[in-house]
């Protein structure tokens, strides 16, 4: 990737010839230090589904998250329903929407499954609500390999198993939560070939700052969205 940005191979260049770069010097280029109260970059929105203690399913939304291989990396507060649930029950479901779902995403974004709600997490406006499915107009599907359901909406769905919990001292208010992906579930309409994602169909809900894109307009923002 980094030789791609490098390099061309413009015929009416000599094959493979460097591209050369701006002169930076010419150009003013600022950069000022600030002390931003969120850093949610742009990252993929999930739904991710735990186990409750009666069967049922919990919805969490999340927006840290990466994946290498098999292997997927949560971030995961610890005051929420889902590090109780992954505590207990060591199963999940990875499920992500495209952006036409943001309203739902943001539906159960004020809610929690932890009764009595922390005083923290009261505080910042958060309800407690024992149904997220119905809150949310999203519709439960059966897993195959792991217990919580998946979300019929979702184009991608990723059932996993818990490998890893840990509470970095550094940020003691999160969990890093490493599973590993045992089913992925893609919608058909998605699919370009044997074991293959067509990229032009998928257009994942990204959070940016709070606010919610797909890959190119702007669709809404979070109720938590500074203004």
């Amino acid at each position: 990737m980094e030789e791609e940005a490098l390099y061309t191979n413009d015929r009416t260049q000599k094959e493979f010839e460097p591209v050369k770069h701006r002169d930076l010097n010419r150009e003013l280029i600022q950069h000022e230090v600030i002390n931003p109260s969120i850093l949610y970059y742009g990252t993929p929105v999930l739904l991710l589904s735990t186990l409750n203690e009666d069967g049922t399913t919990n919805l969490s939304p999340l927006s840290s998250s990466w994946a290498l291989g098999d292997c997927l990396v949560l971030g995961v507060g610890i005051q929420g329903k889902a590090f109780e649930n992954l505590s207990r029950h060591p199963e999940c479901v990875i499920n992500l929407p495209d952006a036409s779902l943001w309203e739902q995403v943001e539906g159960l974004g004020r809610y929690t499954g932890i009764y009595p709600v922390p005083e923290e997490k009261r505080m910042m406006g958060f309800e407690f609500c024992d149904d997220k499915f119905a809150v949310s107009g999203l519709t439960p599907q059966g897993s195959i390999q792991v217990e919580p359901d998946k979300i019929a909406e979702c184009p991608l769905q990723i059932e996993a198993a818990v490998k890893q919990i840990r509470i970095p001292e550094h940020t003691p208010f999160m969990a890093i939560v490493e599973v590993k992906a045992l089913k992925v579930h893609v919608h058909t309409r998605l699919i370009s070939g044997l074991n293959k994602i067509n990229p032009e169909k998928w257009n994942p809900l990204i959070y940016n700052f709070r606010h919610y894109y797909g890959l190119g307009e702007r669709h809404g923002e979070s109720f938590r969205a500074e203004k």
